[in-house]
């Protein structure tokens, strides 16, 4: 499914009202103007070069990015614009969660960072650890994610 579509098509730049908003999680230290593209090591699976880049209408599944993420670096959440068509992830939506409630999406194209969100909460301590103990057993199993 692509999501594209609903981007506003008018020959102006900057936000609108009615621009959609997207969101990335990640503990890259990135700028505005930034370009986030595929390539690098997945956060997820085997950790092999990532297919897709990721990203989330919803703050909560930006968080969950930023936490599980690779990585030595600050947890960050960034406001992201998409250059290309993106669709659903399918590790998050099918069978698992029927209908995207998490609004998140992948693409092969690269998303631009038009800014950063500052100020948010994360999930609790416990929380956190029980998704990345899943996530392990998971691995263990050698259940991978569909992304890579």
């Amino acid at each position: 499914m692509e999501q594209g579509k609903g981007k506003p098509t008018s020959k102006t730049h900057g936000a609108t009202p009615f621009a959609q908003t997207y969101f990335h999680g990640t503990k890259a230290d990135l700028k505005v103007g930034d370009l986030i593209g595929v390539g690098f090591n997945s956060n997820y699976g085997q950790r092999k070069n990532a297919k897709y880049i990721f990203l989330s209408a919803t703050l909560d599944a930006a968080i969950w990015g930023a936490e599980l993420a690779f990585g030595e670096g600050r947890e960050r959440i960034y406001l992201v614009e998409p250059t290309g068509p993106i669709e659903d992830d399918p590790d998050l939506t099918d069978k698992k969660f029927p209908g995207n409630p998490s609004m998140s999406y992948r693409s092969t194209h690269p998303f631009r960072v038009v800014g950063e969100v500052t100020l948010w909460q994360g999930h609790p301590t416990e929380q956190v650890k029980t998704m990345k103990e899943h996530l392990l057993r998971l691995k263990e199993q050698g259940i991978s994610s569909l992304n890579e």
